[in-house]
């Protein structure tokens, strides 16, 4: 795994072959405080949703986990978190989702609480909400709702 990975980093498929880094779809690292990250490609999906540091995201389609391709574009995923964008990487480009640990996000929460369960489920493009079902995937649990701070467990 890469030491000192630059997070909010971006990288285009030529610049991904060519940077020597090390970096693959799907690599994980761990910073110093035990953070999770995990390097993913980034797709706008059919509403072209512009990648937002601080926003989540989502695996795109029903094969996004498996290929490491993730959205903000709600519409086109099936409602799995897949982590909160370190960087901005334009349609087609590499960067960086945090998955696990403490994150603050850009756009505040559609609803909840202090310690409510969050899901892609019912949010909106970018966001989580309270998760209402037992069907529902947690990728999140809100720690202060009012500060946007979540603690993340998104899917490894």
């Amino acid at each position: 795994m890469t030491i000192g990975a630059n997070l909010s980093e971006t990288f285009t498929s030529d610049q991904l072959s060519q940077t020597g880094k090390g970096f693959g779809l799907g690599d994980r690292f761990t910073d110093k405080d035990g953070k999770v990250y995990k390097f993913i490609k980034y797709d706008t999906g059919a509403g072209s949703v512009a990648a937002v540091i601080g926003n989540v995201s989502y695996y795109y389609l029903a094969t996004g986990h498996s290929s490491n391709i993730v959205t903000s574009d709600i519409s086109d995923s099936v409602d799995i978190g897949a982590g909160v964008l370190m960087g901005a990487p334009g349609d087609g480009e590499y960067g960086w989702v945090q998955i696990s640990g403490t994150a603050t996000l850009t756009t505040a929460l559609t609803a909840g609480a202090d310690g409510n369960a969050l899901t892609a489920v019912g949010s909106t493009d970018g966001t989580l909400d309270v998760s209402g079902l037992v069907t529902d995937h947690i990728c999140a649990v809100a720690d202060d709702i009012s500060a946007k701070i979540i603690v993340c467990c998104f899917p490894q």
